[in-house]
């Protein structure tokens, strides 16, 4: 990083991916470019690098060397959606070098932020208006993930959950931290351990370190859930969870279900964090059969470049990052809510008629009528 008159310069390894993330990509890095624009105090310099299925394709490599050593330079990564389903693995699996980033970086805090905005068709019947706003904590480096590429031969296959006290002790004291970052900004401060402890052994091993990391944090609430009780309840009444946290498997499956909850995948930021290094990107995938034609959403990726904002204002302990990442957020939120009047406004997923350029004009020009406000500092990113 330098520090001049704009203050401290940050670098952002940018991928933009395969399908429709480029076009999402070049979305949220105007958006991100405009909101660092407004905010003196900081300023962002890109690294568009290559990786994914296409890159394969053209040069035998999904996740190149140079690039893998750019991002470890990075201040923060931005990734946009890989994979394409004729490009594959000769073992027949997809191209994911956003999983190899996971595990080359040890980013074992997978965040899902699950917030639903005004505006946005509600897959649920809300007669109360309860605001749906939780954060799914899936560990990102373990689980059922950890023996990807192994264990099959042509009489069975199997697949071995790896839970480590050393991971799962980090993971949980992130995930405490963030409730308790949270109930400081107004909400629950409520930790939920999702598991299968009555089944698993090394889900009970997951519990009980949950537990034991617990009592470090007297001032949040905790409690537990198994994870099918938790996939009906996220039905019936998502509006009462604040932070959940669980194995990457069982992670992978809520988010999604959580995704569906606020309007799709198209609307899902999220976050891979370790100790020294974090992925950004939306959760949606990279969607081939709408690529090229300016159809897809942006906004999980504007928001996911909201939240490295937070992490990079966090890291650094500047106020800059904070009040631009509330500015991008507070953009979307205008923009959605005045689509329940101009539909042009919003992309076809969310019922309306704006393609990928529009929907990002109305997020900028919200932008340009939203003053940044101040941000309180806090110890973890959301």
């Amino acid at each position: 990083m330098s520090a001049g008159a704009a203050g401290k310069a940050f670098q952002i390894a940018v991928f933009p991916g395969d399908g429709i993330g480029p076009e999402v990509m070049d979305a949220a890095l105007a958006v991100l470019r405009e909101a660092a624009r407004q905010v003196s105090g900081f300023s962002l310099a890109w690294d568009t690098l290559p990786a994914g299925a296409l890159c394969y394709r053209d040069t035998g490599e999904a996740l190149p060397r140079a690039s893998v050593d750019a991002a470890e330079r990075a201040d923060a990564i931005l990734l946009g959606a890989c994979g394409w389903p004729e490009i594959r693995y000769p073992d027949g699996t997809e191209i994911r070098p956003q999983v190899e980033l996971r595990f080359l970086f040890d980013l074992y805090a997978g965040v899902r932020p699950i917030r639903y905005y005004p505006g946005v068709p509600p897959a649920l019947a809300n007669p109360g208006a309860r605001p749906i706003d939780f954060v799914i904590i899936r560990e990102s480096t373990e689980g059922l993930f950890a023996s990807r590429g192994s264990g099959a031969n042509p009489a069975v296959a199997t697949e071995t959950m790896v839970i480590t006290r050393r991971t799962t002790e980090r993971l949980m004291r992130f995930s405490y931290g963030l409730a308790r970052q949270r109930k400081a900004q107004g909400h629950a401060g409520r930790l939920t351990c999702v598991d299968k402890a009555n089944i698993f052994s090394a889900m009970a091993f997951f519990r009980g370190i949950y537990e034991e990391v617990g009592a470090a944090f007297p001032d949040v609430t905790r409690d537990t859930c198994y994870v099918d009780a938790m996939a009906h309840n996220l039905v019936r009444r998502p509006w009462d969870y604040d932070v959940m946290v669980m194995e990457n498997m069982f992670g992978d499956i809520l988010s999604d279900l959580g995704a569906g909850l606020i309007g799709g995948m198209g609307m899902a930021p999220s976050g891979d964090i370790g100790d020294s290094h974090a992925v950004f990107q939306p959760s949606r995938g990279s969607a081939p059969d709408i690529a090229g034609q300016g159809r897809a959403n942006p906004l999980g990726m504007i928001l996911s470049g909201a939240m490295m904002l937070r992490y990079l204002g966090e890291q650094s302990a500047l106020d800059a990052p904070l009040r631009a990442a509330e500015a991008v957020e507070g953009a979307v939120a205008a923009m959605l809510a005045a689509g329940t009047a101009l539909p042009q406004s919003l992309p076809p997923d969310l019922g309306g008629q704006a393609g990928t350029a529009q929907v990002t004009e109305a997020v900028l020009a919200a932008l340009a009528r939203t003053a940044p406000a101040a941000v309180p500092m806090a110890g973890s990113s959301t």
